[in-house]
This record gives C-alpha cells, sequence and structure tokens, in this order.
C-alpha cells in the first residue's frame, strides 16, 4: 500500500484549488494539475499542457519506482 501511496504524492487536492481559483491567485496557487488545466483547456494549448501532464507522470513513475527497489531490497516484498 506504501508504494502506490507514493505514486498519488504529485496530485494534489485538484478540485479545492480550482474552487478558489482566480486570475490574481494565479501566482501563489498553481500547482501543475491546474498548470495543464488553464493551458490546455481554458487556453487551447495543448502542446505545453501535454508536456507538463507527461512531465507528471514521469516523476510519479519514478517515485514508484525508488519505492519499489528500496522496498525489494529491505523485505524481499515488491508490486513487481
Amino acid at each position: 500500500m506504501l508504494i502506490i501511496r507514493i505514486g498519488n504524492l504529485v496530485e494534489v487536492g485538484f478540485e479545492y484549488i480550482i474552487l478558489l481559483y482566480q486570475p490574481s491567485t494565479y501566482e501563489t496557487a498553481d500547482v501543475v494539475s491546474t498548470f495543464i488545466y488553464r493551458t490546455g483547456l481554458q487556453g487551447t494549448q495543448y502542446d505545453p499542457a501535454t508536456a507538463a501532464g507527461l512531465f507528471n507522470a514521469v516523476i510519479a513513475f519514478v517515485l514508484v519506482y525508488s519505492a519499489n527497489r528500496i522496498s525489494r531490497k529491505l523485505s524481499s516484498t515488491s508490486l513487481w
């Protein structure tokens, strides 16, 4: 369960942020998920939104893979 939860570290409460999202809070409240939403869906710039989403997925994969390697070394149980 810990390995799977580590993959969710890059996920934030997107819904909570988007409810209070205004142009005056873009500088302080912008996270990767809201950047993807604002750039891709509202601004119809799909290239940077796709790159940000891919970056988010790669970081999550590296975290899960690293946690799996550490778990395998410590307790000989792993995800794959």
